[in-house]
């Protein structure tokens, strides 16, 4: 595979926010005692032309997901029809696909706001959502556990749970070939903003890595600030919101100790620096 970043380019940045939220799936996904985290993909309408994955058909562990969300308080149809977006673990399904790739797609207004503010090939998306820590009661049989002392208020937290380096943008007329994945079917392709970012095989930093994946859990992938609910986080340079590239307002009740962002978005691409792109390189490989 030819080289995806020219010398001398700095990588743009993008913090997405994927997974179950207060308003879609209206639970955490959960972090294991072992540190490992699942983003729960988010449950879709069944729409003609729209994936038919249901959370039955994937698996943590050799535990169905369906089972997973019910101990954990999701309580939904074993049934029901998820978006698995971004797709980021081949063995995530029950039935492995042949032929697979880690493959990030978005539409809409979302879409139009990668669009516009130019992300590209080697360019590098941190997904992060909701979660909270269980603990395995029984064999095969998890709950949601509480933490004490200096922690995180009612103990959810909003934690980077996976990454992307792009490889590709695929074509239009390709994006049909990859029929696993929510947005290469019908209802998406028909869709003119329809956007599919497939991984690049390895990081273009880091040959010996991925390039993209799932993390364990570590305290330095953690966005929220201890004392406060989920979404305020810790202050940091990269993402204030001088370094926002468009509209993305900072709400905290507190904005001296917090950065709180506002609204239903779903990316904050982070103005290029090299103090940005090393924080990524930091959150993705420590």
């Amino acid at each position: 595979m030819a080289s995806i970043q020219k010398k001398g380019d700095i990588m743009k940045i993008i913090l997405s926010r994927k997974g179950f939220d207060s308003n879609i799936g209206k639970t955490t996904s959960p972090i294991f005692e072992n540190g490992d985290m699942i983003s729960f993909p988010i449950p879709e309408k069944e729409t003609e032309g729209v994936s038919k994955e249901e959370f039955s058909m994937l698996q943590y562990n050799g535990i169905d997901l369906s089972e997973l969300l019910n101990q954990l308080g999701y309580g939904r149809d074993k049934n029901q029809v998820c978006h698995i977006d971004p797709d980021l673990v081949k063995d995530r399904r029950v039935q492995v696909v042949d032929g697979w790739n880690a493959i990030f797609g978005q539409c809409d207004s979302a879409a139009m706001y990668l669009n516009n503010q130019s992300v590209n090939i080697g360019d590098i998306f941190l997904f992060f959502g909701n979660f909270h820590h269980v603990t395995e009661y029984d064999k095969g049989l998890y709950k949601k556990t509480r933490k004490r002392g200096d922690f995180y208020k009612d103990n959810d937290i909003q934690v980077i749970w996976g990454y992307l380096q792009v490889g590709e943008i695929i074509p239009k007329e390709k994006q049909q070939n990859y029929k696993w994945h929510p947005h290469s079917m019908d209802y998406y392709v028909n869709n003119k903003t329809n956007t599919m970012y497939k991984a690049n095989e390895k990081l273009s930093f880091n040959p010996n890595k991925d390039g993209y994946g799932i993390f364990k859990f570590s305290e330095h992938r953690v966005l929220t600030e201890r004392g406060y609910s989920k979404a305020n986080w810790k202050k940091d340079q990269v993402y204030l919101e001088s370094n926002i590239c468009g509209n993305r307002h900072n709400s905290s009740k507190k904005p001296e100790n917090t950065i709180y962002y506002q609204g239903q978005w779903q990316e904050l691409v982070l103005k290029e620096s090299k103090e940005c792109e090393d924080w990524a390189k930091k959150i993705i490989e420590e």
